[in-house]
């Protein structure tokens, strides 16, 4: 008889799996073949950086519709040699020649959400690039030498990623050459099925020879630029070669003393760390872990932390630092907090004032993206013996991006351009040379001034949701590293709370009296990993979300 988590030896009602141990260095993805590829560079003497671009490389080959080079990165390196956690922002920016005038010219007033207009520069090379400069012990070369064997040879083609390439049969057949790519024989690859993607392989050769030049400067940008031209798109090679990332620094909170970092706009940090300050003001734990009394709190946090998401994120150069600093701010959580009726669900809150600055609301991105997001990211963690840690998200938005393949590169090109607004006035209105409000985020925890956890949860609008759950489970439920991330989980989107299985049925008849819509959830929980650090032994400690393919392995 199939066993309940429940019955497993310890107990433990939260968690499938056991937590993964290990003293030497740790790896968590969401696929087991680029979790082994990062352990084999650990275990050759690399480090946590090294296998994490390794990791992700592969990821973008075994997990097409959620990354690939096509995409964006973001990442949080600790760096034990100095003591400091960094921030990478490698977000492409939209093309010189993207105005709202050039959008209005095609008849258009929103920025569609698939197809040549909704394609940003790729950023995830530069990305891979500058983890390896400035941390890593490998070349790039032989970090994307796993990538560039399971693209050439092929791979077997697992169970939940066949099942989201086949939501996408549609998408990817709209374009020729994303099909040619992407549905052999017509229909996505069913599980156990091997897939081979030879014109990846040879990009990625090229890239592995040349490095970013080879990418952003080479013929790969000339053929993605001339792809596109002939397409009607707005990308040129200026555009490619003009692309950097960038460096930044970590925003942060402390919740319950542990000091929370995020990444700052134009990713979607400040909203996670805006909800964990709002629900620092109440006694959490009393409540009782996925109670109606804290879940209401979490929606209504939630919906305060989103009204100011929409109003105020968007391009870092668009985001005042006093803007920024009010959102995080204790003192502003707990004017925020004033407005929660603890008995009956809010309608709606508006956006607050932040130093001197007027809120606007964005309905038109709320409408058009609560949903285009919901899951098609990956997220990786990485530690080594050293003390190195690296929390990474990489992504290509929508499920397949933009549903395009660009010429004959083997590259489905991201969607994140879909992101930005016409909306006049707003910090988030398309222009040339930006970059548009985004949705990931990776996660990293300090304790005592020393690393303790690194996580992230994928899923687009989720993320930051799913970011304060998993640190509200582990530090006011004291759950462990794969308990926080596997327990069940709540989604709140356009009015409507979706539960999974495990929120108990007391809580969401409650929920309703209450005033909350509540449904079923279904796929919009996206996927979490985990390493956590134990200060006293010094063992790293893994979890593993089993809503993805993910393995969490160490040794």
């Amino acid at each position: 008889m199939h066993s309940l988590p429940g019955d497993r030896p310890t107990g433990n009602r939260h968690q499938t799996r056991s937590v993964v141990l290990g003293s030497n260095g740790m790896i968590a993805t969401s696929q087991p073949l680029a979790s082994a590829a990062g352990l084999e560079v650990l275990q050759n003497g690399g480090n946590a950086i090294d296998a994490a671009v390794t990791a992700a490389a592969v990821l973008g080959v075994v997990e097409p519709s959620m990354t690939g080079v096509g995409g964006d990165l973001f990442a949080l390196v600790f760096d034990v040699a100095t003591n400091t956690l960094r921030g990478l922002n490698a977000s492409g920016r939209s093309a010189f020649s993207a105005t709202p005038d050039a959008f209005v010219a095609h008849n258009l007033t929103r920025i569609p959400d698939t197809g040549v207009l909704s394609i940003t520069v790729p950023g995830a090379v530069d990305g891979w690039c500058e983890l390896l400069a400035a941390f890593g012990t490998i070349p790039l070369s032989d970090a994307i030498a796993p990538a560039i064997e399971y693209a050439a040879n092929g791979y077997a083609v697992s169970e939940i990623i066949s099942g989201q390439w086949r939501t996408s049969e549609a998408k990817l057949a709209a374009d020729p050459l994303a099909a040619a790519t992407f549905l052999s024989g017509g229909h996505a690859p069913r599980p156990g099925e091997i897939f081979r993607n030879p014109r990846l392989a040879a990009t990625l050769a090229t890239i592995a020879a040349e490095g970013r030049g080879g990418f952003y400067e080479g013929r790969i940008a000339r053929a993605i630029a001339a792809n596109l031209r002939q397409r009607g798109g707005l990308l040129d090679e200026r555009d490619f070669a003009a692309h950097r990332a960038d460096w930044v620094q970590p925003i942060s909170t402390t919740y319950r003393e542990h000091e929370i970092h995020e990444l700052p706009p134009n990713t979607q940090g400040f909203v996670a760390l805006e909800m964990l300050n709002i629900l620092e003001g109440f006694d959490v734990r009393s409540m009782g872990h996925n109670s109606a009394e804290f879940l209401h709190l979490f929606v209504e946090a939630k919906r305060i932390a989103f009204a100011d998401r929409a109003a105020y994120l968007a391009d870092p150069d668009d985001v005042p630092a006093p803007v920024l600093a009010a959102l995080v701010s204790k003192e502003y959580a707990a004017e925020r907090r004033k407005a929660i009726d603890r008995t009956r669900a809010a309608g709606e809150y508006a956006a607050g004032a932040t130093a001197g600055v007027a809120a606007g609301g964005l309905t038109e991105a709320k409408r058009n993206h609560s949903g285009l997001d919901r899951g098609d990211t990956v997220y990786l963690t990485a530690a080594d013996r050293r003390g190195n840690v690296v929390s990474l998200i990489q992504s290509l938005f929508g499920s397949f991006g933009s549903g395009i393949v660009a010429g004959e590169t083997g590259i489905v090109l991201q969607n994140r351009g879909s992101m930005f607004t016409l909306t006049p006035g707003h910090p988030n209105r398309i222009a040339p040379h930006k970059r548009p409000a985004h949705t990931l985020v990776p996660a990293f925890v300090m304790k005592d001034g020393a690393p303790y956890f690194s996580f992230g949860v994928m899923g687009g609008e989720h993320q930051a949701q799913g970011h304060a759950q998993v640190l509200v489970n582990l530090i006011d439920f004291g759950m462990n590293v794969q308990a926080a991330g596997e327990a069940a989980r709540i989604h709140h989107a356009d009015d409507v709370i979706e539960v999974e299985r495990g929120v108990p049925a007391a809580a969401r008849e409650e929920l309703a009296r209450k005033g909350h819509r509540v449904v079923d959830g279904s796929g919009v929980f996206g996927g979490y990993q985990g390493i956590l650090r134990d200060s006293t032994t010094g063992v790293l400690m893994g979890g593993s979300d089993p809503r993805k393919d993910g393995l969490a392995i160490g040794y």
